[in-house]
């Protein structure tokens, strides 16, 4: 079976390259990307083809022959123009939708987020048939604009909500906490007691490969992706901290104060002629202050989904993995 993963230079895309290249049932994987790094996976099933998926004859060329697709390739940013979010989350999928069609593609699994929940205020046990608020960003916006496309397409579909992923080869998440707290720029917002999911990578490139041979009812779904297992946020990023021998945190700012100072720097951005991103977003704000938990039920009933390895487990894959890169530079 021949498989595309689009965004395959990514976190995400090049941890499933891992896992796909080492299943028998894959035998040929065109992986694309804009750039791929030097430490980028390579195997003698997979075939880098790079280029700009708002071009539509480059789309045409990586379809050919295609079996199933993977669409992970996203601009996923709490900030940034309308224009350039439509143009790298709805345009790629309107291209893939349009080429899967001509190729009679059997499967288009789409990695989209679960911002699409976010409200400025606690949110527990979110399932996938819950109703959706007013988009917080053009992130969200766009995300849930190309569900739409692909649910109306007509191709068999699986679409996936992962909630923050952790791990090995993470360069989003624990990254930018870390650099915000060597640079100043961390504080504790709030009480510092939310509970939050984060998903090890890992059980989320077990989720597609899930959904690569969902069948029946498991078909043209949505689906919840997390450990099922929340946990408070603050402890968990000491404890990271702590484990780096980092300095520890003890900056506190009152979660109103904060969120009227990234209203004023939103505005400012939004006026600015750069339009650059603030320090701090309501979206970053609530993220960091707000419960926010999935209900993964329909994944265990309908994909079999069960997570494998733990939070803490992935902190570590993480924190080993950073360690080495400091050994080898």
């Amino acid at each position: 079976m021949k498989i595309l993963v689009t965004g395959a230079t990514g976190f995400l895309g090049s941890r499933l390259l891992e896992s796909l290249s080492g299943i028998d049932t894959y035998t040929h994987i065109v992986a694309s990307g804009r750039t791929k790094r030097d430490s980028a996976f390579s195997h003698p099933k997979i075939q880098y083809l790079l280029g700009d998926l708002t071009d539509m004859e480059y789309v045409r060329g990586i379809v050919q022959g295609v079996d199933c697709v993977v669409h992970a390739a996203a601009l996923s940013s709490p900030w940034g123009t309308d224009d350039a979010f439509e143009k790298a989350n709805v345009i790629p999928m309107e291209n893939l939708i349009s080429a899967s069609s001509e190729e009679n593609v059997k499967r288009l699994v789409f990695i989209s987020t679960p911002s699409l929940y976010f409200k400025l205020s606690d949110s527990i046990n979110i399932k996938e048939s819950d109703h959706l608020p007013v988009p917080i960003n053009a992130y969200a916006r766009t995300k849930r604009k190309a569900e739409i496309r692909l649910e109306e397409s007509g191709i068999p579909y699986v679409i996936l909500r992962p909630r923050a992923l952790i791990g090995r080869g993470d360069t989003v998440i624990l990254p930018r906490l870390i650099h915000a707290h060597l640079q100043g720029k961390l504080a504790i917002i709030g009480r510092g007691e939310n509970m939050v999911d984060l998903t090890p990578v890992s059980n989320v490139v077990d989720a597609i490969v899930l959904s690569l041979s969902a069948s029946g009812p498991a078909l043209n779904q949505t689906y919840n992706i997390s450990n099922g297992d929340p946990v408070l946020l603050w402890d968990k990023i000491h404890m990271i901290f702590e484990r780096l021998n980092l300095p520890g945190l003890t900056k506190k700012v009152p979660l109103p104060i904060a969120i009227t100072v990234a209203r004023m720097m939103e505005f400012k951005a939004k006026i600015s002629s750069r339009k650059k991103e603030p320090t701090l977003t309501v979206y970053g704000v609530g993220t960091l202050a707000k419960t926010f938990t999935l209900n993964i039920d329909k994944a265990r009933d309908l994909l079999g989904y069960c997570p494998k390895l733990s939070v803490d487990d992935a902190v570590d894959e993480y924190i080993c993995w950073q360690k080495g890169l400091k050994n080898v530079n």
